[in-house]
Parts: C-alpha cells; sequence; structure tokens
C-alpha cells in the first residue's frame, strides 16, 4: 500500500466553480484538452514521483515507460521492450531477455541493455529509496550482453520472477546522472512509453501527450490528463457536470450514471481489498483475543452488500476467495457470540457502559481513514458497530495520509492492499516481519514466526504442491493469530463517456487509477468518429 499523495491545497473541500476551473471541460473548444482526441479522467490521487526506481509503474501499464514484459487483458505475460518471453534456464536461475530492435526513449536515445541494467541495479541499490526492493530480492545479478542482449541471474528459483520484469526501464544517459531520491528525473521523466508528460501541476493534474514515435504506433489520443480528484463526490459531480471524460466512483455514486446513455460503467474485478490493520504494539490492539474476536464479530456480507452494493465479496484474508490459492478452510461466518467468548476467556469484563475492560485498560481504540474516501469511511463506520455490539469501543477518524503516516504504529487504519499476479506477490511485503515498519509495508509490524517461514518457502521453492502448502499455512496462521481484520475485496469502478472503442478491464491490484481502469490500454483507443 502507498500513500496516495495529495496535498492540503488539493483536498477539493472547496466550491464547484474553483474545481471546474482546474481542469477545462473536455469539450471546451479553447483548451487542448478540449479537442475530440483529448481524454480527461479523474482520479482520486497522484503519485509520489514519476520516477520507477522510486517504485512508479512497477506492476506494469504505465504510460511514461514500457517494461521488458506487459501484461494483456488477461493478465497474461506478453512481451514489451523484450522481442520474445525470456529464455530460462533448466535449474530456474538464469533468466536471458533479448531486446526489441529500434526501440528508442521520447528524447531520441535508443533503448540498451545498459539501460536495462541500470535500472535494475538502481533499484536493487540500498541507496535508493525504494520501498519495493524486496520484490527482487532474489536477483544475484544483472548484466548485458552486447546492446540487446539482458541475462538476469538469481540467488535462488524465484517461480514468479519474469512477472517481476513488467518493471518500467529508464535512460541511464539521464537518470545515472542524478540522485535517484532527489533528482530532476523524478517529476521530469523520460520513457519508452506511448505518452511523455507535458506538465504536472502538483495536487491538481498531470497531462500527458501521445509519443509519436512510439514503438508501437502513436496513439490517437493525443492528450491524457489524469485529473487529481480526492473527494469521491466532488469527482461524480465534474463528471456529470462534462469536466470530466470519465472517473473511478465507488459503487453509491457509479450507481447514479446507470441510466446515462452516453456513458458507460465498467467494473474490474480485484484483489483490492479493505483491511483494518491491528498494530500490535497497541495497548489493545496487541491482545491477541482482541484481535480474534473482532476478526470473528465483522458482519463481512453486510459491508459487501449494502457498502459495495454487490460490486465486490467478503474478504477472509489477502487472497479472494474465488482465487485457485486461497485456503477455503479459513472461510469463515459472523459471529458475535465467539467473538463475545473470546474476550471473555480473555479476562476483558463489560462496565457499566458496555464497554470492556482488563487490567485498568478500556477496551477501545482510534481507527483511522483517509479524508474523502466514502468506501473506506462507511467501512469504518460498519466496522466500529460491529465491534461495539461485543463491547469494543472503535473511534473513527478522518484525516490526510501526511497526518495518517507517523500513527500508524499505534493506531489502526483502514487500508487497502492487494497485488496480482502471484501469491508472493500480495502476502510478502504485507506480512513478513523483516519489513516491519518500512514505510506502508507491514502496517501492523505483524510478526509471526511460522508466516515468516511459509513465506519463504514460498518464494524459495519450485515446487508447486509445496508452494500451495506454504501460502496455505500463511492462511491459516493468519486466521489464528489475525494481524489485520479483513473486511471486503472491491470491484473497481469505472464511467467513461461512449466516445471510444477498444475498453476493456484487467484483473487489478489495489494500485489502481493512473496505471489501472479501462484506460491501462489508452494507447489502443479508437475513436468512433
Amino acid at each position: 500500500m502507498r500513500r496516495p499523495r495529495v496535498r492540503a491545497a488539493a483536498a477539493v473541500v472547496v466550491t464547484l466553480g474553483v474545481t471546474v476551473a482546474a481542469c477545462s471541460a473536455p469539450r471546451s473548444g479553447g483548451d487542448p484538452e478540449g479537442r475530440a482526441d483529448s481524454v480527461v479522467i479523474g482520479v482520486a490521487s497522484e503519485p509520489d514521483t514519476l520516477s520507477p526506481l522510486l517504485g512508479y509503474g512497477k506492476d506494469g501499464n504505465s504510460k511514461l515507460f514500457d517494461g521488458l514484459l506487459a501484461r494483456n487483458a488477461d493478465m497474461e505475460l506478453i512481451p514489451a521492450l523484450a522481442s520474445a518471453l525470456p529464455e530460462i534456464s533448466a535449474d530456474g536461475l538464469t533468466y536471458t531477455y533479448t531486446l526489441r530492435k529500434g526501440v528508442e526513449f521520447s528524447d531520441g536515445e535508443p533503448l540498451t541493455a545498459a539501460d536495462v541494467v541500470f535500472t535494475y541495479r538502481a533499484v536493487l541499490d540500498e541507496k535508493t529509496n525504494n520501498t519495493a526492493r524486496s520484490e527482487l530480492d532474489a536477483i544475484e545479478d544483472v548484466r548485458q550482453e552486447g546492446k540487446n542482449t539482458v541475462v538476469f541471474r538469481l540467488s535462488y528459483p524465484y517461480t514468479p520472477f519474469a512477472g517481476r520484469t513488467v518493471l518500467p526501464i529508464v535512460p541511464e544517459h539521464i537518470a545515472g546522472g542524478e540522485d535517484p531520491n532527489t533528482g530532476s528525473f523524478n517529476s521530469e521523466p523520460v520513457g519508452t512509453g506511448p505518452y511523455v508528460l507535458s506538465s504536472w501541476r502538483k495536487g491538481e493534474k498531470l497531462t500527458f501527450t501521445a509519443n509519436p514515435d512510439y514503438w508501437g504506433g502513436p496513439p490517437e489520443v493525443e492528450t491524457l490528463t489524469m485529473a487529481i480528484v480526492q473527494d469521491d463526490d466532488v469527482r461524480a459531480t465534474r463528471l456529470r457536470s462534462g469536466d470530466l471524460d470519465g472517473a473511478i466512483l465507488p459503487p453509491d455514486l457509479a450507481a447514479t450514471f446507470e441510466k446515462d446513455s452516453t456513458r458507460t460503467t465498467y467494473t474490474a474485478a480485484s484483489y483490492d481489498n479493505r483491511t483494518v490493520t491491528l498494530p500490535t504494539s497497541g495497548e489493545v490492539t496487541g491482545d491477541r483475543a482482541v484481535r480474534q474476536a473482532l476478526d470473528a464479530a465483522v458482519d463481512r456480507a453486510a459491508m459487501a452488500d449494502k457498502i459495495l452494493d454487490g460490486a465486490g465479496h467478503p474478504a477472509y484474508g489477502p487472497i479472494p476467495a474465488d482465487d485457485p490459492w486461497f485456503a477455503q478452510e479459513v472461510k469463515r461466518a459472523h459471529d458475535p457470540g465467539k467473538a463475545r467468548n473470546i474476550l471473555d476467556d480473555a479476562g476483558w469484563t463489560a462496565g457499566a457502559d458496555g464497554v470492556r475492560a482488563k487490567d485498568g485498560r478500556r477496551a477501545g481504540f482510534t481507527l483511522l481513514f483517509p479524508s474523502g474516501d466514502k468506501v473506506r469511511q462507511d467501512h469504518a463506520l460498519a466496522y466500529a458497530s460491529d465491534a461495539k455490539e461485543i463491547g469494543i469501543d472503535v473511534t473513527v477518524e478522518s484525516a490526510t495520509w501526511e497526518v495518517i503516516e507517523p500513527r500508524m504504529k499505534d493506531d489502526a487504519v483502514l487500508a487497502g492492499f492487494g497485488s496480482t499476479g502471484d501469491p508472493d506477490f500480495a502476502l510478502y511485503t504485507m506480512l513478513h516481519s523483516s519489513l516491519a515498519g518500512d514505510g506502508f509495508n507491514n502496517m501492523g509490524r505483524y510478526d509471526n514466526p511460522a508466516v515468516d517461514e511459509a513465506l519463504d518457502t514460498g518464494r524459495r521453492t519450485r515446487d508447486p504442491a509445496a508452494r500451495e502448502a506454504a501460502y496455505d499455512t500463511v492462511q491459516r496462521e493468519l486466521f489464528k493469530d489475525p494481524g489485520y481484520t479483513f473486511l471486503t475485496h472491491i470491484d473497481h469502478l469505472y464511467v467513461l463517456d461512449d466516445r471510444w472503442d477498444g475498453l476493456t478491464t484487467q484483473t487489478e491490484p489495489h494500485e489502481h487509477g493512473f496505471a489501472g481502469g479501462p484506460w491501462w490500454n489508452v494507447e489502443d483507443w479508437k475513436s468512433r468518429g
């Protein structure tokens, strides 16, 4: 989970007139964004950086960059900057990629194997502030063989490694001369992708223009603008007024466009879950019995039905219940009676006000959620209501991520997680104790030796049966010793004008908005005329 970077000035708690002025209407003829070949999309947040060296676009679909591989609509790996899928040695330790010929960066310089080697070595350098470095833990060495061949040597046979090579490639001749943490490349990127950045008004919008020399062919959508609109209601209002061509919306707001014949709602299945982090250092949440009781008390089905309006389903862990890797035995019912028994047995006794206490500690804690996110707000309020029924007092509080981040070590957070591609992608950074407190990795500082061992086994073995057993163990242990209360897996909903053909969706991770949504392949859209 990464912090959605929205500055206070962009909180969008302003009058409609001001917000509309921030991004001109898509059909207003006086502005480049108003032409028929332009698209303006409303998203909830903007990235901290546009540099892949710091994590931008690491899961693919960046419009500025390409990886060696990409994923198609069915989430299958396909060649991108590589001319073919990698050649893999029999022992699973060597991956060889041959680069596509004739690819250039947007400044006209050719792509070479040296750029690929530089990118991966820079990400792996401990001096680079990339919190996703552990995702490339298997790489022992990366080297070039001639101008067009790249060879990765792994320290252990990491089965899903090819899926990690969607990482965007940056030009060494530019990024190599800068500090990756502070250099201008972070806000003035140069890549091989279908678009180039033309402007970035922090907290307001990013505008991209088509790369006429893109190796995949010039896009028909010549201008793509991502308008940063943190508040869900304001985003829907701007879409309704014609100020936006499309937007990501929560279910209740997406439903208001159902009878609009000029717009279509697109649903993307996802691994994205809404989850309450329960810090193990907390005075109350540090008690395993409290965490177990909360897990039993929450009514996940009601949240999926009432909050998501059916656009999602109950979450019993980080892996969706319809996923082949899901351990069916951890599916469980809403059971407040069991929750009360757990607390009774652990010595948490109800007081006159109905709130429990133990050894002078009152069973209460604060649950933070990011301001403007209605879906998280509704989850947080429902969670607090369920907790109250078993004698736990949860105070729900909204805040910006700048406020939440320093508090998440001690306070619960209504968080979002989820990665596609392999269970290692979804579980390791969220649960492994070695990443406790590492930015937004392992936010609750979960520490379970059995889980660590299983995660390491799943990451390092090639035996399918051993991997399945390892991830079953992770899910069972997480049920017995919950560091999080998993609530729902959500579908992502997008509403767009019917001006283009070729729109589709992928199965999405938690990270979406810039990369996810029907615009994941905007370079392939065709005008309806």
